[in-house]
C-alpha cells in the first residue's frame, strides 16, 4: 500500500487530526508486547502516520490496573507539553477500528539520522558518551551500552523521573528530523511505587541544569491546576499525588536521579 503523507504538521493541527482523523490501519507492529498498530489518518485532505495502541489490545500486569495503559500514554504526552520540551509526539484517547485507545503521531527517522544509545565495542567507546553497563555478544566480543552526553537526553531523563517510566529502552528514543529526540511508549509510567528503570543513567547524582529547574517549577504550579484535573481523567489521585512529590523531590534535591536499589534499574532488553 502506499500512501502518500502530508508535510510535518504542527502540534494543533497534528492533535486535531488525532482526535477526528478517518482510519486506515497499514499493520501491526509485531516486536511490541501489546496489540500496537501502525495507521494512517486523514482529515480535510491531510494524512500522516499514526500508532495506536487500543485499550483491549494491552496485555495484563500485575502492577499496573487492567486497561489503563492508554492513558497513561496519554498522561505522559501532557506532561511532555506542560514542561515545554515537547519530547512525546501528540497523543490522543480516540475510538478507533478495535475500540478506545491511545493515538500517538508516527515519528520517521531519516536514514542518516544519529544513534544517542545503544550497544558500542566496550574499547571504543565514542568521547563524551557514558558507560552504563557492560555486554558481550555470543562471541565473547567485550560491549559497553551507553549513551551520549547530550541536553536532549538530559531532558528525558529529567521527564523520565517525573512520570517514573518503568521501560525506557534505547528503542524508545528517537531522533526525527532536524535531530529533534522523542520518547515514546509510555504506558508503565506512574506507578505510585518508584519503579524507574532507564538506559540513561549518564547524570546520575549530577546537579540539575537550569532549564530542567524551571520546566519542574511550571509543572509542580500546574499539577494542582488544569493540568492536575486533565491527569485524572486518566490516573488515579494518588497516581497524580505521587508524580507531584516526584516533581518536589526533584526541586529539593536539584539532582539527577540515583539508580533504584531495591528495583532493577535497566530495563530488558535494554534496546
Amino acid at each position: 500500500m502506499t500512501v502518500e503523507t502530508s508535510p510535518v504538521l504542527d502540534e494543533s493541527d497534528a492533535l486535531r487530526l488525532l482526535e477526528r482523523g478517518e482510519f486506515e490501519i497499514e499493520g501491526r507492529l509485531v516486536d511490541a508486547s501489546n496489540t500496537t498498530l501502525r495507521a494512517f489518518l486523514t482529515l480535510d485532505g491531510v494524512t500522516a502516520r499514526c500508532v495506536y495502541k487500543p485499550v483491549r489490545g494491552e496485555r495484563p500486569l500485575w502492577d499496573f490496573p487492567d486497561g489503563t495503559l492508554a492513558g497513561r500514554e496519554v498522561s505522559a504526552y501532557l506532561v511532555s507539553r506542560e514542561m515545554g520540551w515537547g519530547l512525546v509526539p501528540p497523543t490522543v484517547l480516540r475510538d478507533g477500528p478495535l475500540g478506545e485507545g491511545a493515538c500517538q503521531l508516527w515519528i520517521d527517522e531519516p536514514d542518516d539520522g544519529e544513534a544517542l544509545v545503544g550497544f558500542v565495542p566496550a574499547y571504543e567507546l565514542p568521547a563524551g558518551w557514558f558507560r552504563i553497563a557492560a555486554a558481550r555478544d555470543d562471541d565473547g566480543t567485550a560491549y559497553a551500552l551507553a549513551h551520549a552526553d547530550d541536553p536532549r537526553l538530559a531532558r528525558l531523563t529529567v521527564f523520565d523521573a517525573v512520570v517514573n517510566n518503568a521501560d525506557r529502552k534505547g528503542g524508545h528514543v528517537l531522533v526525527g528530523e532536524g535531530g529533534r529526540v522523542y520518547g515514546v511508549d509510555h504506558g508503565v509510567c506512574f506507578n505510585v511505587d518508584d519503579k524507574l528503570r532507564t538506559v540513561l543513567w549518564g547524570w546520575t547524582r549530577k546537579r540539575l541544569p537550569d532549564e530542567a529547574v524551571e520546566a519542574l517549577t511550571l509543572l509542580d504550579a500546574a499539577l494542582v491546576g488544569e493540568l492536575g484535573e486533565r491527569l485524572a481523567g486518566h490516573l488515579t489521585a494518588a497516581e497524580i499525588g505521587r508524580t507531584r512529590k516526584r516533581v518536589a523531590r526533584l526541586l529539593s534535591t536539584r539532582r539527577f536521579p540515583e539508580p533504584p536499589e531495591d528495583w532493577p534499574a535497566v530495563p530488558w532488553p535494554p534496546i
